[in-house]
């Protein structure tokens, strides 16, 4: 699925994007809000989906090659976590939709495509 995808068919909308976007693959989806699982993960290509709308999610994902972040639970992020993933090239998403319906409707969205 690409970015696109999620932005058009979750209620999601754009927080930070880095050029071309809209056409950035993710192929698979890593959950969680414990920082030392997420840098367990080796997926590239992956969305991170999390609560924590801190500047260390930014950097976790950086360091995992997450190519973008979800925030879950209508988390706003601060602006240094902004300006962080603007730096680091990674792509900011938010949503109101708790993080099991999240992944609940990325998969409806990887299963329609």
């Amino acid at each position: 699925m690409k970015i696109a995808d999620i932005v058009q068919n979750l209620p999601a909308h754009l927080v930070v994007g880095i050029d071309g976007y809209r056409e950035l693959r993710i192929s698979h989806v890593i959950a969680g809000d414990l920082m030392s699982d997420i840098l367990v993960s080796i997926e590239s290509e992956a969305l991170l989906v999390t609560s924590l709308a801190t500047e260390q999610t930014i950097r976790s994902a950086d360091i995992v090659g997450a190519p973008a972040v979800l925030l879950v639970n209508d988390k706003l992020p601060t602006h240094a976590m902004k300006a962080l993933a603007q730096t680091c090239g990674i792509t900011l998403l938010a949503t109101p939709l708790p993080m099991f319906e999240s992944c609940v409707a990325l998969y409806h969205i990887t299963q329609g495509l």
